[in-house]
């Protein structure tokens, strides 16, 4: 299998990559870091050329399992949003995922075969005060996820978002620090009362792309510690 990452050189991204089986295809920003990989491409997925040179890559490289992981968070009033804000979020967030699945579906629907998983957010799912960019972003996701799982369905594709609540990345305990509540205070209000570990989102990808999920298709799945449920 031809399974392609990206944001694969650290925290969640990089928990899948190194958990699947098959010809790894890792993509970021920083080469340094990616070079860890035998198959690689750096890109900023926030920038046209780069975006378009990786779909040429994809192509390349017969993509049968897309995993869209990039993803970017900011934690502001919407007051002090800027256009540029409001750009980059949601390029990163939703424009990017629905490109790279557009260079993906081809080869998959010449296959007649096709995994796409994307990570969201509980933030898609729930709200999220002071991150209405983030959260807009991610509910896309949802949404694009439901509309293209019964577009690609009759091709034996399958399409899921991921939702993981706080977890334990450089991402998550930025997010925590940078925010109005401490990390010990966020765990009060996770039902677990623990940040979910990456190797958890991993082992969901890993189910998802497998034949016993052959069935789970446009599926929203959170992964949130039960976060999602309430305090």
């Amino acid at each position: 299998m031809n399974i392609l990452v990206t944001g694969a050189t650290r925290g969640i991204g990089k928990a899948i990559a190194k958990s699947l089986q098959g010809n790894i295809f890792a993509v970021g920003r920083n080469e340094e870091l990616l070079r860890e990989y035998r198959n690689y491409y750096v890109c900023d997925l926030t920038d046209n050329t780069g975006l378009k040179g990786l779909g040429e890559y994809i192509k390349a490289n017969n993509i049968d399992i897309l995993i869209n992981n990039a993803g970017e968070y900011i934690y502001s009033p919407i007051e002090e949003c800027s256009l540029d804000n409001i750009s980059r979020i949601m390029k990163l967030n939703l424009e990017a995922p629905l490109y790279l699945i557009s260079q993906a579906v081809p080869y998959m629907k010449l296959k007649g075969w096709g995994r796409i998983v994307n990570i969201g957010s509980i933030s898609g799912v729930m709200g999220e005060a002071c991150a209405s960019l983030y959260s807009a972003s991610k509910s896309g996701l949802i949404g694009g996820t439901k509309a293209l799982a019964l577009e690609l369905a009759e091709f034996g594709i399958t399409v899921n978002t991921i939702n993981p609540g706080w977890v334990d990345t450089d991402m998550g305990n930025s997010s925590a620090n940078n925010g109005d509540w401490s990390r010990d205070e966020i765990i009060e209000c996770i039902p677990q009362r623990r940040f979910v570990a990456p190797s958890e989102v991993a082992g969901m990808v890993k189910y998802l792309i497998s034949e016993d999920a052959k069935g789970v298709t446009g599926q929203s799945i959170n992964l949130c510690a039960g976060l999602s449920v309430g305090c």
